[in-house]
């Protein structure tokens, strides 16, 4: 009865028979390499309302349903992943892209038998402090940030804050050290065909690297995942949108698929499912039973030069760069109308409406008012984005008369 006083509407022998057998699926079918529920370690446990030992939910599958649950996930619909200003409903929103991610990451997971809970939860929140108009808009950011002297805008160490330090009325959702890690090392290139976690992470040591990423250029970079669950989804984030980005420019007659160069097609295929099936098949095989991810010499070149391809012809291709100079001014007006709104405490600005309003008295004594701005612009979807700026600074029409 102690043990699961906790489940008060499910019997609490039901419930505790329930715990043990979650625990003894992992025991034996989990690889030795993967990263158990009992694992798990949130920096305040005492803030659940059912302690996670006796919570029939375990940790990682806990933390799936905070994340999902979260205001930052439903605005996931409307952010951009690659192409924006583009009317075309058939084109990879973020919302698509993590589910994708998700998908691939627990196929690779479930065969390498690590701990599918833990994959989801990073997948599903792996993006989740992207800002509008996708990386050009994180780059804008970035630039306002170092502008103002208040460090970097990453948008991987934005999520981590978003789930800390924004979330709940800036309360967060308590989410456990080993999620919040994997998001935060996420992205960076694979530069390596052998892919090995950095297994002996702290708090203290994943609080560090968060604050240096904030602080210095491209300190993101030399992340690894403290976990192997982390590290596939690392790479599951790449071979999510490297195929899916290559069908989407094609959509939108960016490039013909016969612009794939011959020596990708050749290993990989020219279509997103041929590279996914490519992949995912190679990365099994070669890290199987093993404590680290790793592809083939041939696989690994053929992404190498795919990525190449994806950067040249795709993402920084001028076609779909000729609006940028506009964009990035929005940025700076409404970041500079936000900043304003603060200093001269503007009750009536959307900054306060939107964001601020709900915010516990402790996000303000530590919040810097340019991170604010940062928070609430970077928090924002697409078209949430275009209509503050036409709000802002589009004349309003008086309608017939004046009333």
């Amino acid at each position: 009865m102690d043990k699961a006083q906790g489940c008060s509407q499910l019997d609490p022998e039901i419930a505790q028979e329930i715990i043990e057998n979650n625990q003894q699926r992992e025991e034996k079918t989990l690889s030795p390499y993967a990263c158990k529920s009992s694992s798990g370690i949130r920096q305040e446990p005492e803030r659940e309302k059912i302690a996670d030992p006796l919570n029939i939910r375990p940790v990682f599958f806990h933390d799936t349903d905070k994340i999902i649950h979260s205001l930052a996930y439903s605005r996931y619909i409307d952010k951009t992943q690659v192409f924006f200003l583009f009317e075309n409903d058939h084109i990879t929103h973020r919302v698509l892209h993590v589910q994708f991610v998700s998908k691939i990451a627990r196929v690779i997971g479930r065969c390498l038998r690590l701990n599918e809970d833990l994959i989801e939860a990073i997948a599903l929140g792996h993006d989740i402090g992207h800002a509008p108009y996708g990386h050009d808009g994180e780059s804008y950011l970035d630039q306002l940030c170092l502008r103002h002297g208040i460090g970097h805008f990453y948008h991987n160490l934005q999520g981590v804050r978003l789930l800390r330090e924004i979330e709940n009325r800036g309360h967060g959702l308590n989410i456990s050290l080993q999620v919040l890690d994997g998001i935060m090392c996420h992205n960076g290139e694979i530069e390596s065909q052998i892919l090995r976690p950095d297994y002996h992470k702290t708090w203290d040591s994943f609080l560090e690297d968060y604050q240096r990423g904030m602080a210095e250029k491209e300190f993101c970079r030399k992340f690894r995942p403290m976990t192997l669950e982390g590290m596939v989804v690392r790479i599951a984030d790449i071979i999510a949108y490297i195929g899916r980005d290559i069908e989407d420019a094609i959509t939108v007659k960016l490039i013909r698929r016969e612009d794939i160069p011959s020596r990708v097609v050749k290993v990989l295929g020219n279509r997103n499912d041929t590279i996914i099936n490519a992949l995912v098949l190679d990365l099994i095989e070669n890290s199987f039973d093993k404590d680290y991810l790793c592809l083939s010499s041939q696989m690994f070149e053929a992404l190498e030069d795919l990525k190449e391809f994806n950067y040249r012809a795709i993402y920084l291709n001028p076609r779909i760069k000729s609006q940028n100079s506009k964009i990035e001014r929005m940025f700076e007006l409404l970041f500079d109308t936000y900043l304003r709104d603060l200093k001269e405490e503007r009750t009536s600005s959307p900054i306060y409406k939107f964001f601020l309003d709900q915010m516990d008295p402790v996000y303000f004594t530590t919040t810097s008012s340019e991170r604010m701005v940062v928070d609430f612009i970077s928090g924002m979807t697409d078209e949430f984005f275009n209509r503050q700026f036409r709000e802002s600074f589009f004349p309003a029409s008086f309608g017939l008369e004046i009333e």
